[in-house]
């Protein structure tokens, strides 16, 4: 495992909640930090852009309190996500209130800027950026990124096409630093996976669709659970970006989901002028461990259950070390 700088270091389970186009917020956020993962949301879901302010200082405010209260069980540090495309024209506004408010952990997406990520250590922050191969990675961590979160093949939101055992073996092959993985987790068998691969934490953003605190509307939510990995479809019509999304809400919006056009990357936009596609539902193939709508707590509940459950049931059956070594003697 890598050692891990600044705010990373106090995170209990191995679990970092993807900040959620819309659907994130700081109810979600602040159920996720109190369960022991980090709470993430993007500052873009912030509108207008004012509310940010008064979003960040709930945030920061409701975490203290729980902190004094529970000092042998504080809370997990949380973060903030930045859309660093050119089309972002609050980039600035948002980094400046993030400085503000001391945001311990940043997640960058769409573009690694060396000028972003020196504001954030300058406050302290640590700074984890999105990547969808090798290639990307590299250029994350020469521009300063302190850590990687590898998107990998399955993963909401704009994912990308690696195989998970590849993305994460290259990565590991020159980086030693703080690395999540991305894609189809679900369950605590695959955060256990994800650590056995090389990972330091698991990334997982569609599950928590299916939760109370999430700002999604109840179709979308029934949507995740009632779905699996076979009605996700791949396309980059709706933003320019290849993502997957739930094919029942492309259905229903009158498009037929196994025929949908090609669009254009140079469409891609996060202004303030940008077409929003609200009914187009973002989701991960891992869904099909989704089997109701929970509490956030409970749903992290699951996770750890699950993946202690995994472990020693890894431990219990697996060859021992002794076994392994004596076979290759």
């Amino acid at each position: 495992m890598s050692k891990l700088p600044g705010a990373l270091q106090h995170v209990p389970f191995p679990v970092i909640g993807s900040p959620l186009f819309i659907v994130s917020n700081p109810q979600l956020l602040i159920a996720q930090c109190k369960a022991g993962i980090v709470g993430s949301m993007p500052a873009l879901n912030a509108r207008p852009a004012e509310q940010l302010d008064d979003w960040l200082a709930e945030i920061t405010e409701t975490l203290a309190a729980h902190n004094r209260a529970h000092p042998d069980q504080p809370a997990a540090p949380f973060a903030i996500n930045q859309i660093v495309h050119r089309t972002n024209e609050r980039l600035e506004h948002d980094m400046a209130l993030c400085e503000k408010y001391k945001v311990p952990i940043l997640i960058t997406s769409l573009g690694a800027r060396e000028d972003v990520f020196q504001a954030a250590h300058a406050w302290g922050g640590v700074v984890m950026h999105d990547i969808i191969n090798n290639n990307f990675a590299h250029k994350a961590i020469d521009k300063g990124a302190d850590g990687l979160i590898a998107v990998a093949a399955g993963a909401g939101g704009h994912a990308g096409i690696k195989s998970p055992f590849a993305l994460v073996q290259e990565i590991r092959e020159w980086f030693d630093g703080p690395l999540a993985l991305s894609g189809s987790i679900a369950h605590g068998r695959a955060v256990l996976a994800a650590q056995a691969m090389g990972a330091d934490f698991a990334y997982i953003g569609s599950a928590f669709i299916a939760t109370d605190e999430a700002r999604a509307v109840e179709e979308y939510k029934q949507m995740i659970v009632s779905s699996n990995s076979d009605d996700i479809v791949y396309s980059n019509l709706f933003t320019g970006v290849h993502g997957n999304y739930l094919s029942p809400s492309i259905r229903a919006a009158g498009m037929d989901p196994d025929n949908l056009p090609v669009s254009d990357p140079s469409s891609m936009s996060f202004g303030k002028d940008r077409k929003a596609w609200k009914d187009i539902w973002g989701s991960g193939q891992g869904i099909g461990a989704v089997k109701a709508v929970l509490p956030a707590a409970e749903l992290v509940a699951r996770l750890k259950r699950e993946y202690f459950e995994a472990l020693d049931a890894l431990q219990a059956s697996g060859p021992s070390r002794d076994t392994v070594a004596a076979q290759a003697a």
